[in-house]
């Protein structure tokens, strides 16, 4: 094994440049995502039906399709459309729609929304409604009773999903490097090519993104232990993208 190239400042300089990417994208990605699970979900359970079949539709083709050819549809295909727009590359938001960041942002963005959009809507329908009468009881607005007591009281349900979800997402984030985003296995790639090694960079990378899933896991573990409620002996799982909500009961 030679990593006699781990001294050269050029690939360096790919290796950080690639480690900040993959964590920005993570970041992005998983808040963004997460915003748009609670809009799909609410859209799904108490939105008006134009808007619960959008929804529905939305999850059913983010989930149906892979999220390599999604990530090429808005890359290659959106961001090929809006080149031919009149004027958009004169704008002042023509270098974000050129960016292959904003695309594989946007493509995790959707696809954690959806995922985690069905497994919110799961462990909305799974809180008991006596506890959301309790707080119109207490002359809670409707939106205080959501913010405050139904939608904590979901994410207690279904934290060690979304955690998951999370993890997921983190090990998608390499998909990026097909539209020549700088990420750790395209600083990789980069590396192989010059090196002509074809091992150590990427027993390198997985061995970067192996140490950001330990740490992942263990701040997300965390979150749930310390999360008001949450109950280390007896958790409550929600389906994950292999289940359906609709087969998990209390």
């Amino acid at each position: 094994m030679d990593f006699s190239w781990l001294q050269d400042g050029f690939y360096q300089e790919y290796l950080i440049e690639g480690f900040i990417n993959t964590l920005w994208l993570l970041v992005v990605s998983a808040i963004g995502g997460l915003m748009l699970a609670v809009a799909v979900a609410m859209a799904r359970l108490k939105g008006p039906r134009p808007l619960a079949m959008l929804a529905k539709g939305f999850t059913i083709v983010m989930r149906g399709t892979p999220l390599l050819v999604q990530l090429f549809f808005f890359y290659y295909g959106v961001g090929r459309l809006l080149e031919g727009i009149p004027g958009i590359q004169d704008s002042p938001i023509w270098p974000i729609l050129r960016d292959p960041f904003f695309y594989g942002a946007l493509t995790f963005t959707l696809s954690v929304g959806a995922y985690s959009g069905e497994v919110l809507r799961g462990a909305l329908a799974n809180v008991p409604q006596g506890e959301r009468e309790a707080g119109r009881a207490f002359g809670m607005s409707p939106f205080q009773v959501f913010s405050r007591l139904w939608l904590p009281r979901a994410i207690q349900l279904c934290l060690p999903t979304l955690t998951g979800e999370m993890i997921l997402l983190l090990k998608s984030v390499p998909l990026v490097s097909t539209i020549a985003l700088m990420d750790l296995l395209q600083a990789a790639n980069i590396i192989r090519d010059e090196t002509f090694l074809v091992y150590e960079p990427l027993m390198l990378i997985a061995g970067i993104y192996l140490a950001m899933t330990v740490v992942l896991t263990l701040v997300l573990r965390q979150v749930e232990r310390h999360f008001p409620g949450m109950q280390p002996t007896r958790r409550r799982w929600l389906p994950s993208r292999h289940m359906e909500p609709s087969s998990c009961k209390d």
